[in-house]
């Protein structure tokens, strides 16, 4: 079948989410200028950049009240935010933080989850997550809607600092079986990364690149 037009798809549900999988989640967490923690996933997620690291965020709103999401509002206002991946274990805790609360209410209470400091930024991270990348704003977009009042923003940051527990690691290397991050699928679906494959490319050397990255990336650490 051809599909002309998206919002015209002719199916039980819309198949849009469903094809571009799986998305990674980001479980941002961010701090308003009253000092009120925020913590929300977003499946339009991912890494965009090495040199340096950045990621994307994709808050897409307007909230059911009115006004920018929070995670925008905040990321925006104090030019930061901190990027909690979700794993197996985290599952149900993450979808607590999906509901729509007041600008007031603090995420990491509602979910009994525990806010631990980062050290570049002001917005706490999620002790419970293995990994979490500490993220400074490089710039906030709107992108073209055709459903206004909707919004299509999408917030890019630098990763400054990443917290990585220790025990997701096997011989210096991430281990995806002990790692498990959740990712979205369509409709009200999600998929645990628990495997994988490795595909060398034909055109490069394993040993060149892991040296050619050793000169770019000094001094990288584990920390619990």
């Amino acid at each position: 079948m051809y599909i002309d037009d998206p919002r015209q798809h002719g199916l039980r549900f819309n198949p849009w989410k469903a094809i571009v999988v799986p998305r990674p989640i980001g479980w941002i967490s961010t701090l308003s200028r009253e000092g009120v923690a925020n913590l929300a996933p977003f499946s339009y997620f991912n890494g965009v950049a090495d040199f340096p690291p950045m990621v994307m965020f994709a808050p897409i709103g307007p909230k059911p009240e009115g006004g920018a999401k929070d995670s925008y509002a905040n990321a925006v206002q104090t030019q930061e935010f901190v990027v909690n991946m979700v794993t197996w274990e985290l599952r149900e805790r993450m979808n607590l933080t999906s509901e729509h609360f007041a600008v007031d209410v603090d995420e990491f209470e509602r979910a009994g989850l525990t806010k631990v400091p980062c050290v570049k930024v002001k917005a706490p991270r999620v002790a419970e997550s293995p990994v979490a990348l500490e993220c400074r704003l490089v710039t906030a977009l709107r992108l073209p809607t055709d459903a206004p009042p909707i919004e299509n923003n999408i917030v890019i940051g630098e990763v400054i600092g990443i917290h990585l527990d220790e025990r997701i690691l096997a011989d210096g290397v991430v281990d995806i079986a002990r790692y498990r991050p959740m990712a979205r699928l369509g409709y009200f679906d999600y998929a645990c990364v628990s495997s994988s494959v490795t595909i060398p490319r034909p055109d490069l050397n394993p040993t060149e690149v892991a040296a050619e990255l050793s000169e770019l990336m000094p001094g990288a650490r584990a920390s619990g």
